[in-house]
């Protein structure tokens, strides 16, 4: 980056505070004076001796000039102009930058048209701060490649027309995928196992097959599934596909089977255990079961609200 666009930068985080408020602060130009020497005082000897000697000594100002021209005030007016679009619609500049560094180069006029052009599909204000706010590439995009996006969601994954604000501010980063290289591959991978409706699990769609949906189905392989039961609980609870194998799978699968004593069988028709809470909900109810003697099955008691679960230990 430009030494000076680094300065300006830095300047601009010290000195300013964007807040999310609609408002078009005067801009103000900061142009850099040039230093010019002071005219000395010639005594008339040395007055005509310096215009004789004028055509061999240029004079030293136009030298200056030549050396340090002012061409740094243009950028960063540039810069300064997109601080302000995006202050004035809510968000932070610096903020963007920091998430996703190449939007210092995107023209202010394709963001604007990227806005815009949201606003017209009926995204609030608020809406397109949060979308920008979880995937800060989509300012950076155009126009051009959001559209085929709203297009392929719209006639090829059948989501309908009024759900379809729903599903993007649920998973913003649909708009920044690509139609053929992500998108569509993963429609056709979801409908090749056997879940039909994609458009009820859409947020799916920009998830990589091979990076995260394979290797979902082949951790339930390698625990005991085979791979028609493990494909059985992803296309009866799609969500699994979105939970991680460190974080969630493991840590509930182990407690499932070294404490709870359970069998398989049952996960593999209540696949939705691995969306309960472990701390909060599987554990505490697995020890009230076990002080009481109960036994329940896993949907009635993990699905159970607390009321009824405690009504069905007593």
């Amino acid at each position: 980056m430009h030494q000076e666009t680094l300065h300006f930068l830095s300047t601009a985080s010290a000195k300013s505070s964007f807040t999310s408020s609609f408002f078009h602060p005067k801009p103000h130009h900061g142009f850099p004076s040039l230093s010019r020497p002071r005219n000395p005082h010639f005594s008339p000897i040395s007055s005509i001796k310096a215009t004789v000697s004028l055509p061999l000594k240029p004079p030293k100002t136009p030298e200056i000039l030549s050396i340090s021209p002012p061409t740094h005030p243009q950028p960063n007016s540039q810069f300064q102009e997109k601080m302000l679009y995006l202050d004035s619609i809510g968000l932070d500049f610096l903020s963007l930058l920091n998430h996703h560094p190449p939007i210092i180069s995107a023209p202010l006029s394709d963001i604007k048209s990227t806005v815009d052009y949201m606003t017209s599909l009926g995204f609030t204000a608020i809406e397109l701060r949060r979308i920008a706010g979880m995937c800060p590439e989509i300012l950076a995009s155009r126009v051009a490649d959001i559209v085929p996006v709203f297009t392929f969601l719209l006639r090829e994954a059948r989501v309908k027309g009024s759900d379809l604000k729903r599903v993007i501010n649920r998973r913003p980063r649909l708009l920044a995928c690509s139609v053929k290289h992500r998108l569509r591959p993963t429609l056709y991978f979801l409908q090749s196992i056997g879940i039909s409706e994609v458009n009820k699990h859409a947020s799916l769609l920009s998830a990589s097959v091979e990076d995260k949906l394979i290797p979902r189905i082949e951790y339930f392989e390698n625990i005991g599934f085979s791979r028609r039961d493990a494909l059985w609980m992803f296309r009866r609870f799609p969500q699994l596909f979105n939970y991680s194998l460190k974080d969630n799978f493991e840590p509930k699968l182990n407690y499932f089977v070294v404490e709870m004593g359970r069998d398989l069988k049952e996960l593999k028709e209540f696949p939705q255990y691995f969306s309960f809470s472990l701390e909060n909900r599987i554990k505490p109810r697995h020890q009230c079961c076990v002080e009481k003697r109960v036994y329940f099955p896993l949907p009635v008691l993990l699905k159970a609200s607390e009321a009824q679960f405690r009504n069905g230990l007593e």
